[in-house]
This record gives C-alpha cells, sequence and structure tokens, in this order.
C-alpha cells in the first residue's frame, strides 16, 4: 500500500495513549499541540503517493507491488542515487526539520534486514520475526519512530543497579506467547505521530544487564503503552505567520512508559543477548545506514539555512560588503563540505552480500564534523541579522490595526523587500535560529548521532589505520642514517 495523507493521518486515531500538560489526548490529529505536525506528515505522504512522483517516490519489490522508496535495499551505486533523490525529495517538504521523519527509521530496519545473516546466525526464529516485519513495515508503509536509549537517571550505575530496577525497559515476564516489559525508553522522536516504534538498546550494556537486552516493535496503541509528551512548542505557535517552523513541524519527542506491555514472539528480534543489541546495529549495515539518512537530511537543511544567509544580507543591504561575501563564502563551503560527505558516502560504498551500502567511515566522519558546523553555521546567522530578528512586531495581529500597519512599513523598511515581506521573512529566519524551536535543533543536531566522544570513537575504530601506517612505513624505509652519515663503529655498538 502507498499511504495518502488522509489514510497515514487517520492510522493515528487509534485510541494510543498520550499525556501533555497532566491530561490524557484524546485525538492528537486535532489537538493543537501536534495537529500542525500531523499534516505536514499528511503532506508528505500526498507528494510520496502522486502519481506524478510514483517513479521517484516508489520502488519495484521482490513481490512485484510497488513501496515507498524509503524501504528500498540498494543493489547498485546507481540505485543507492536513486533512493537518495527520492529522500531529499521528501526532506524538501520541511527542510530537514523532521529529524526523526517515517525515512530514518525504516532506514533502521532495512539495515538490520540487509544484516539478516547475523540474526539468523544468532537466532532463526528471531531472525524470521525480523525479516517478516520488514516485509509487513514495508508493505502497509508505516511510520516508524524508534527508543533505543535508557532514561539517564543516575549514569555511573548500570541499568541493573539504579535504584528501580524497572526504570530501564525490561523482561518483567515471559511466557510462550511473548514477553512482558516494564518501564521506560528514551526519545521518541515523532511519535505522536508515528504507527508504531521500535524498542531496543544501542548503549552497551554490561554483564547483569541482560533482562534489558531487547529489540522488538509493537503498535504505538499497544496495550499499557503511556507516550509522555515533552512540551509542545507547536501549542505556543498558533499563528504560522508567527511561527511558520515551529506551527508546523514541531515533531515531538516523548518518554515510552512500558506498563507491562505484552510484546508477542513474532515482533521480537533480540532477546537476552547484550552482544547482540550492539550487533544488530554496528555488525550489520543499520547504524550507517539509518545515518546516511540523517546526512542526506543535514544536507538539506543547510541548504535551507545557506538561503537563509544569503537573503538575510539582501534584506539588510549588506551582501556586496567584502566582509559579509567572506561569510557567506564560508558558509558555503561548510554546506558544500556536507553534500560531498554523502557523495563520497555513496562513491566509496561496498557490496554487503547483495546489498550496496555507504562507506562507513566517511558517515563517521561526516557526522564527527556535523556536530561542530551546526551551532557555528548557526551563530554566524545570527551575527549576519543582528537585530532584525528581534525588532518586530509582536504577532500578525499589529496589521490588523491601521495605525501599526502604518508604522510597522515605515520602520521596517528594507532595500529588498516590503515592510510585510521583511517581517515574514525574519519571523521565518528566528524560528529557524533563536526561538524556542529553533534551540531544540541545535542541541538535537548535536546528540542525535550520540555523544561527541561516541561518534568520534566510531571514527577512530573505522578508520584504515593500516593503510595510513603503511604509507608512513615505506616513506621511513626509503632512506637511513647510515647512508648521509658514516657512524663510528664504537659509538655505533653503544
Amino acid at each position: 500500500m502507498i499511504k495518502t495523507g488522509a489514510q497515514h493521518i487517520a492510522s493515528l486515531k487509534d485510541g494510543r495513549e498520550i499525556f501533555l500538560d497532566g491530561q490524557l489526548v484524546d485525538d492528537s490529529t486535532t489537538h493543537p499541540a501536534f495537529a500542525g505536525a500531523i499534516a505536514s506528515v499528511g503532506k508528505m505522504f500526498d507528494f510520496h503517493s502522486a502519481p506524478e512522483n510514483r517513479e521517484l517516490m516508489t520502488f519495484e519489490t521482490d513481490t512485484g507491488t510497488r513501496a515507498n522508496r524509503i524501504w528500498q535495499l540498494p543493489t547498485s551505486y546507481e540505485e543507492m542515487k536513486t533512493r537518495r533523490m527520492a529522500l531529499e525529495a521528501w526532506t524538501e517538504l520541511h527542510a530537514g526539520f523532521l529529524g526523526r521523519a517515517p525515512d530514518h527509521v525504516a532506514s533502521c530496519i532495512s539495515g538490520m534486514y540487509m544484516g539478516l545473516d547475523k540474526f539468523e546466525a544468532y537466532d532463526p526464529a528471531r531472525a524470521k520475526a525480523l525479516a517478516d516485519y520488514y516485509r509487513y513495515a514495508r508493505d502497509n508503509d508505516l511510520y516508524l519512530t524508534y527508543v533505543i536509549i535508557n532514561p539517564q537517571a543516575d549514569r555511573s550505575k548500570s541499568a541493573a543497579e539504579q535504584q528501580d530496577p524497572y526504570l530501564s525497559a525490561a523482561i518483567v515476564d515471559r511466557d510462550a506467547e511473548g514477553i512482558t516489559v516494564r518501564g521506560a525508553k528514551m526519545l521518541a522522536t515523532g511519535g505522536i505521530m508515528a504507527n508504531e516504534v521500535f524498542v531496543t538498546c544501542i548503549q552497551p550494556l554490561p554483564p547483569g544487564d541482560e533482562k534489558y537486552a531487547l529489540s522488538f516493535a509493537i503498535p504505538m496503541n499497544a496495550k499499557g503503552l503511556k507516550i509522555l509528551s515533552r512540551k509542545s512548542y507547536e501549542a505556543g505557535a498558533p499563528s504560522v505567520f508567527d511561527n511558520p517552523l515551529s506551527s508546523r513541524f514541531d515533531e515531538n519527542d516523548a518518554v515510552l512508559y512500558f506498563d507491562d506491555v505484552k510484546v508477542p514472539w513474532d515482533r521480537i528480534f533480540i532477546v537476552d543477548s547484550r552482544e547482540m543489541t550492539g550487533a544488530q546495529f554496528h555488525a550489520t549495515p543499520a547504524h550507517v545506514y539509518q545515518n546516511y539518512q540523517a546526512q542526506i537530511r543535514l544536507s538539506v537543511k543547510m541548504r535551507f539555512l545557506l538561503g537563509l544567509a544569503r537573503r538575510i544580507t539582501e534584506v539588510n543591504g549588506t551582501t556586496n560588503f567584502p566582509q559579509v561575501r567572506e561569510t557567506l563564502g564560508q558558509l558555503a563551503a561548510e554546506a558544500g563540505m556536507v553534500d560531498a560527505f554523502v557523495a563520497a558516502m555513496e562513491a566509496k560504498g561496498t557490496h554487503y552480500g547483495p546489498y550496496f551500502v555507504p562507506d562507513r567511515h566517511t558517515l563517521y566522519a561526516a557526522q564527527t564534523l556535523a556536530q561542530q558546523v551546526y551551532g557555528k553555521v548557526i551563530t554566524t546567522l545570527r551575527e549576519l541579522a543582528g537585530g532584525g530578528m528581534i525588532m518586530l512586531p509582536s504577532s500578525v495581529h499589529d496589521f490588523e490595526n491601521p495605525e501599526l500597519a502604518r508604522l510597522i512599513g515605515k520602520t521596517q523598511q528594507s532595500p529588498a523587500a516590503s515592510a510585510e515581506e521583511k517581517v515574514k521573512f525574519y519571523k521565518l529566519a528566528w524560528d529557524a535560529v533563536g526561538s524556542e524551536f529553533a534551540s531544540r535543533h541545535t542541541q538535537y543536531e548535536m546528540f542525535y548521532a550520540g555523544a561527541s566522544f561516541v561518534v568520534k570513537g566510531h571514527s577512530f575504530r573505522t578508520y584504515d589505520w593500516a593503510r595510513a601506517d603503511g604509507l608512513l612505513n615505506r616513506m621511513l624505509s626509503g632512506y637511513e642514517l647510515s647512508d648521509e652519515v658514516k657512524v663510528p663503529v664504537a659509538r655505533a655498538a653503544e
């Protein structure tokens, strides 16, 4: 099935338990805290289901049906590029501000499926569950989120050593039908508008934490699953004109609490194996494939931010200042770096069995530098704008007052835009750079790939040190001290 937006939105009316501001949300699709973001996701599904986008956004499966290209398993460099073009087109609908749009976790599950051999070696029954789930999610065009880290609590202790052993989601019981899970997981980004959630742990688990070594997928309306939403930025942004991003793209984040949730065996991919919870990401293409998607998203987001930067200088009349052009050139180089990394990880890709996957180290190099560059770009945009993003009309309603509208026309002058155009633009710029929504995105881009030491550790482990060392040794072996200096025998003996 290729879902339409209306079909996806209807699928969210499933009785899931979302809690916000102390209340149970009856219908997230109409609630002022969530409706705008859900409508934006609906537009994504409308885009990919439109007949004119069929070839770009869908592919033919092994059963002869068409499926969303987010589930494609490329077998060549050309297929990977085609899939990337589809993901870019989808991402442009939200300019990269939906960090956990449907293409992210789909990429994770697809990468796990590519590494099905690792699951078969672990447990054939769990491998079958994963293979069946991949096809189910693909054929039903599901939107998945995931929760793959434990609550922070006391980070000096393992999950089993916490004051409450069921603070983090763990097995509390099992029988012939499946397992029962109790405890919490973070961070269900996009969970309020996803169909299902993939639950596991990407953090290394020490001995003694076997009951936390889980990997499974369940619907967001599973009995006992509670969705504890963070503050909604959309709820505080009732006007699209005043908050064009937060009113439409606040994907939300949530803690999920599993209040003795029953998970059937046909939805369980790993149980009790600390080693396999790590291997599902790093011994298969999953971690690379999901973060390759994230770099595609970031490349689109950087393009949007570069558009903001150039327009800021045009609105302020500073584009031709030498120092401003220098700054724009630096920003262009940084955006180009992200684009180049995406192209490089494709061009350097290799086969994992029949599947073509991005180059692992190029991905981790990209993530390492991307964590550093996003905050720098945001700071540069602030410097270019000065006070322009702050001294704006209080809200769209100021334009309803004729006297205020006259004063706005006089005080919001620009050599490149009318007063209304300038206000509209700077409201957008502030929502991308300085609002609470924007601050969350700065934090998100710093940590979505993990703590910086973790990302740098991936880069260290995957670099071809042997090749570098070989080059160094070949250079060292090309000359000797004795080639130029005759060393005395006695000194040599010493």
